[in-house]
């Protein structure tokens, strides 16, 4: 019952149905010609018998007319008597047999004035045995008639074997096309259990399940790659949004707390209005703080689902760098830093300007926030910003002498709400490099965290702009 049901489903497949069409277009032209040269040949062969008897019987009219009835029949039975084809009969005006190798006139052509296909008896075979002969007549005069004919008999049975031939060759080729269908249906349909078991452990929750590829390199292979790249993209967002939840749990319910404290704390002021106001300023402070951070939640979700194509311009980014990391010159002034700042101009990128700019003052803004207050020699108090173009990319460079960040934790700094243990006692949300790193990934370019020995280097490499876009 399994092996039926197995190929019924091998024969439900696309693949069987593309395999069956593909054999039946390939019967079916090879029927075509396998018949026209059948007929053709058959058609040759008949023509050059029918060619032989006109001949022939043309010749013994033109002879006969030199010879007398014994001379006649003498020829006839000297024909007769060659081993070979040649079938003869020559009878008087009664129908009598003068001459020849058949018994007499074939009742099928007697009265024909154009002779035709018959069946007769060879001397020497088993009785009941008949062979097929064709004949036409010859003019031998008024008192006689003469009948030239050819066997046909193996020309026949020539015919015969190659239709039974062609017969029972694509009765083959059927049956090779059908096992070969099943064969593929059933490989295809095993393949794609598997991509449906995959699936099934995926929506039963086990994220980390991938389909395995056969080593073909064929179609199912790219299929699957596409659908494990896929997969790993939605086990990615889970993740994220996993650890966005943890983090938002731990890193947003202090500040409501505090919220709602300072609130309380207002109310309860023996002060009155005067408490009540300050409160209320202050309420407004720590909400514009979380107002701030959805928006950059919502902007960052927005960059994963958008497309910068319809907003993308070709620009100077090296202009844009540096008139963006100008504007942080007074901050790093006010934390007792250097900002230096390195652009090599002509650098043309297609992108979104707006949001460029935006990864740009948030790698400035961290570098100058985390390099702050460090006791450290008045050389390693500059935070550098570059720009410049490397091997087909362009390259933006914000390097600070900060606490750094260690190479086990570079990755998951890139990540939404991720603050490290040593960034914690500093302000900010944990979205400034997902943001930077989120709009790297939809202009096609990337995001590394280095060591600046001591401090952090970022580096956002973007895709130079093709000539004449």
């Amino acid at each position: 019952m399994t092996v039926l049901s197995d190929l019924t489903r091998g024969m439900g497949t696309q693949a069987f149905r593309l395999a069956a069409a593909s054999a039946a277009a390939f019967l079916i032209v090879s029927a075509l010609i396998v018949g026209a040269l059948f007929w053709q040949t058959n058609t040759l062969l008949t023509d050059h018998v029918v060619e032989e008897l006109h001949a022939e019987a043309a010749e013994l009219a033109r002879e006969q007319q030199n010879l007398d009835a014994a001379a006649l029949t003498e020829k006839i039975s000297q024909r007769a008597r060659v081993t070979g084809t040649g079938l003869y009969v020559l009878t008087d005006a009664s129908g009598k047999k003068l001459a020849g190798n058949l018994p007499g006139l074939p009742a099928e052509i007697a009265d024909s004035p154009t002779g035709g296909v018959f069946r007769y008896p060879r001397a020497g075979d088993p009785p009941g045995i008949e062979r097929l002969g064709v004949a036409i007549p010859a003019a031998v005069g008024p008192d006689r008639h003469l009948l030239v004919g050819r066997d046909i008999s193996e020309q026949v049975d020539f015919a015969a074997r190659v239709k039974r031939t062609f017969l029972w060759g694509f009765g083959a080729l059927a049956l090779a096309a059908m096992i070969a269908g099943l064969a593929m249906g059933r490989s295809v349909l095993g393949r794609i259990e598997v991509i449906n078991a995959t699936s099934r452990s995926i929506m039963g929750g086990d994220l980390s399940r991938r389909i395995p590829l056969s080593g073909r390199d064929d179609e199912l292979d790219d299929l699957s790659q596409s659908l494990n790249g896929m997969l790993d993209r939605i086990e990615q967002l889970m993740n994220g949004l996993r650890e966005v939840s943890d983090n938002i749990a731990h890193d947003l319910k202090t500040p409501l707390n505090r919220l709602r404290n300072g609130a309380e704390a207002a109310l309860r002021d023996p002060r009155g209005a005067d408490a009540y106001r300050e409160g209320l300023e202050e309420s407004i402070e720590k909400a514009d703080d979380l107002i701030k951070t959805f928006n950059a939640l919502l902007l960052i979700a927005r960059l994963e689902a958008g497309v910068v194509e319809e907003t993308a311009e070709r620009f100077d980014l090296g202009r844009l760098v540096h008139d963006v990391a100008e504007l942080y010159e007074p901050v790093a002034e006010e934390q007792g830093l250097t900002l230096s700042i390195d652009t090599q101009p002509g650098i043309e990128v297609r992108a979104n300007r707006q949001l460029i700019g935006q990864a740009v003052a948030n790698l400035a803004d961290n570098a100058i926030k985390y390099s702050a207050g460090m006791d450290r020699p008045l050389e390693l108090s500059v935070v550098a910003v570059k720009a410049c173009a490397k091997s087909g990319f362009a390259e933006i460079c914000v390097a600070d002498r900060g606490p750094g960040i260690e190479g086990k934790d570079r990755e998951r700094a890139l990540r939404r709400f991720v603050r490290l243990e040593k960034s914690r006692t500093q302000p900010g949300t944990g979205l400034g490099l997902s943001l930077v790193a989120a709009v790297a990934r939809l202009h096609a370019g990337a995001v590394r965290l280095e060591d600046n020995d001591p401090g952090l280097r970022v580096v956002l490499t973007l895709p130079l702009a093709p000539p004449n876009s």
